[in-house]
């Protein structure tokens, strides 16, 4: 365990022990956490579907002036040819791929926060605003529950719900992600079991509604969870739904064919109260690099994935949940 992540882990459970209430940032690599007290506001706002850190209202609304300049279908192509030939080895059997787009827009991070409406919300000053609809993991009562998404479809397509429920690369995908996540929970929890499996949700969004899969597996945390937080959630990490599986050959391929850092985009931000715990996969990502703005986004490939679909799929995916 590198330094940073032992340092890091130590805290949470300290924390955790003491039930003293904390925020967390982490990153996809796990090498550059963050931690903030509950009431932090200078230089991180937050929402999650109970608490927030904010007061809404500060911005007026406008028109969204939104242009993508995605990677070239050439890049992609590269990379997504890359993960094929793993697939057809047999080093992995599902890989979320992703790319940056470069976004003009008449938006600042901060403003995107305040009138998006998501469930899980945070603003990093400098750094990016994300506007996720993916729970991670929530802890309740010592029962520990993961909601992977994986399944996209634009919602204005006829019969979209039946479409997607039926498609059947996107339902193998889900399938294989639940069975990682169901693997994941057992690591740390006991009496795992899928709750749901395959709800759809609806997202609004600037550029048009889409539909989401969905599924919800749980499991019973030890008695004394809450010196184990931390712990707890290292182990979990990265979230299975944006790495794939088998989980870590799988994260080695996606640095051999991105070829890009992804940075906090697919790390997991949460609030710990002093008791429960709730948090989410940073997912709809935009990232403030210097004057640019860069979004980030993927999805799911398999053997049955076809490539200008995918990179469709990850244009879809960058948009605003601004109505």
């Amino acid at each position: 365990m590198k330094e940073i992540q032992k340092h890091t882990v130590e805290l949470m459970n300290e924390l955790g022990a003491m039930g003293k209430p904390f925020v967390f940032v982490i990153d996809f690599d796990f090498e550059k956490p963050l931690i903030f007290e509950l009431g932090d506001a200078s230089s991180v706002l937050w929402k999650t579907p109970e608490l927030a850190n904010y007061q809404s209202g500060k911005y007026p609304e406008k028109d969204v002036v939104w242009n993508v300049y995605p990677v070239e279908l050439e890049r992609y192509q590269q990379a997504f040819d890359c993960v094929q030939q793993h697939i057809h080895n047999g080093d992995t059997y599902l890989l979320n791929l992703t790319m940056p787009s470069r976004i003009e827009t008449n938006l600042i991070p901060e403003e995107i926060f305040h009138r998006s409406e998501a469930p899980y919300k945070i603003w990093l000053k400098d750094q990016f605003v994300c506007f996720s609809p993916e729970i991670f993991v929530r802890i309740n009562n010592g029962v520990i529950s993961s909601f992977p998404m994986k399944g996209t479809i634009d919602a204005n397509i006829e019969n979209a719900e039946e479409l997607l429920l039926n498609d059947e690369k996107e339902v193998a995908e889900h399938h294989t992600i639940v069975d990682l996540i169901r693997n994941d929970l057992s690591i740390v929890a006991s009496d795992v079991q899928v709750d749901r499996l395959m709800y759809i949700d609806r997202i609004c969004t600037n550029r048009g509604d889409l539909l989401q899969m969905s599924s919800q597996i749980s499991g019973t945390l030890p008695a004394n969870y809450q010196q184990s937080i931390g712990t707890i959630l290292v182990k979990l990490l990265p979230a299975g739904s944006i790495c794939g599986a088998p989980k870590p050959k799988t994260v080695e391929i996606i640095k051999q064919a991105e070829h890009y850092q992804r940075g906090y985009y697919t790390g997991v931000f949460g609030v710990f109260d002093g008791k429960n715990l709730d948090s989410c996969v940073l997912i709809r990502y935009l990232e403030q690099d210097g004057d640019q703005l860069i979004f980030k986004s993927g999805g799911g490939i398999t053997f049955l994935s076809d490539c200008q679909t995918e990179y469709n799929e990850l244009i879809q995916k960058v948009y605003v949940p601004i109505s």
